[in-house]
């Protein structure tokens, strides 16, 4: 009877003693679940669901930039490729009218002129000679023309013949003629006959610039002759430059004159440029269906253009626009591309340590919402976008930087978890 008393008690402390562990465990485990739900409530009400806070410095040290949601004309447009090229009248072969050998090169290649300048100086004997002879012709005239005065006064007086006077009249013709042609043969040689009739020969001539530019390649050196249809040198007028678009035949119907044009110089970081077509040519070019289409631009002398560069240009043949964003403004993650809005910013004061000595700053920290989009077209560094939810007005998003304001993102919630 002891033994069954003795034996009941140890069954009943050893049953109580494991309902009290199990009570002590189950209100340990409660406590932390409800700590852990504290915390992530808390956690939630502080940074909403989405939301990446970057601060100000974050933004200047990866180079993120903010900017407008912009509307683009992407849709209305014809598409075209093509060369900057300069008009024939800005172009210039610099060439001589008498051969001769190149005593000196006055500039230099990549060099602007003026028109007039000279470039290059030329020897030949030729030119001591049309000068001796236009010295001489100048003396004959001078002789003829006292002779026709002199047979007019005998004539008057009927003194002379009328065959004589005639006869000098014809040789006053002739030497006027042959001086006059003379003295233009020295002035297309730049040499004054008004300085060669008081006697100074030139023995060198100068070869100008037929217009104002920039020095192309040289074909001369010096001590080389230079022959009459050989150019020296090219100069390029670059003031005047455009664009020369081929457009195919199934868009020439699309395309007239005055409509406008974004083009974008093809290995030159994507620079975005404006013109306007201001001509269509009639005839296609070869075989390839394609029609030039002639487009100025816009404060062209803004941008180092030069004959030769490749554009690919839209032409304006609408006025539908739509929500367009940089290129480097979207991101795709999970299979879904997003943008990044701005939704908020505020001044928070940040703890620095400098020398050991803690100090205080006020620095400002963008709050930045995923928001995710479709895609259209992509043109000219820009792409067509429709956001999946409404968006706020006049919204600010990220340009420039998305890809880092989403890796900010992911590194997040890896903490959190």
């Amino acid at each position: 009877m002891k033994w069954f008393q003795y034996k009941t008690a140890i069954v009943t402390g050893v049953f109580l003693l494991n309902s009290f562990l199990f009570l002590s465990c189950g209100s340990s485990s409660g406590k932390k679940e409800v700590k852990a739900e504290v915390v992530a409530k808390e956690r939630e009400e502080k940074e909403p669901e989405g939301i990446v806070e970057l601060s100000e410095e974050q933004l200047k040290a990866v180079g993120i930039t903010v900017g407008p949601l912009e509307q683009k004309n992407l849709n209305a447009v014809v598409k075209a490729s093509g060369q900057l090229a300069v008009p024939p009248q800005n172009k210039a072969d610099v060439n001589v009218l008498m051969g001769g050998i190149v005593r000196k090169i006055t500039i230099l290649e990549g060099q602007a002129i003026r028109k007039g300048q000279t470039v290059a100086w030329l020897e030949n004997q030729e030119f001591i000679k049309i000068q001796q002879e236009y010295l001489t012709t100048k003396s004959a005239f001078a002789f003829t023309q006292e002779e026709l005065k002199r047979q007019k006064e005998l004539n008057e007086a009927e003194a002379g013949t009328g065959k004589v006077l005639q006869q000098v009249q014809a040789n006053y013709n002739t030497e006027k003629a042959k001086l006059s042609g003379l003295e233009k043969q020295l002035q297309q040689l730049g040499i004054n006959p008004l300085s060669v009739a008081n006697g100074n020969l030139v023995t060198q001539v100068s070869v100008t610039a037929p217009i104002s530019g920039t020095i192309g390649h040289i074909a001369v050196n010096t001590g080389t002759f230079a022959e009459p249809g050989k150019p020296l040198m090219e100069i390029i007028d670059n003031s005047q430059i455009h664009c020369d678009l081929i457009v195919f035949e199934k868009d020439l119907f699309k395309v007239k004159v005055g409509q406008k044009v974004n083009f974008i110089l093809t290995n030159q970081n994507n620079q975005e440029i404006q013109g306007e077509i201001y001509g269509i040519n009639k005839s296609f070019e070869d075989e390839s269906k394609g029609i030039i289409v002639h487009s100025i631009i816009r404060n062209a002398d803004r941008y180092k253009l030069i004959q030769g560069m490749y554009v690919t240009a839209l032409i304006d043949i609408g006025n539908q626009v739509t929500k367009a964003v940089p290129v480097d403004a979207l991101v795709r993650s999970e299979g879904k591309d997003y943008i990044y809005i701005l939704v908020g910013m505020e001044e928070k004061t940040n703890e620095k340590d400098s020398s050991g000595d803690k100090k205080s700053e006020a620095e400002n920290h963008y709050q930045f919402k995923k928001v995710e989009v479709t895609t259209g077209v992509t043109e000219l560094g820009y792409t067509q976008i429709t956001p999946l939810e409404e968006l706020p007005q006049d919204p600010k998003i990220v340009t420039k930087g998305a890809f880092y304001v989403l890796s900010k993102s992911k590194g997040g919630e890896e903490e959190e978890h």
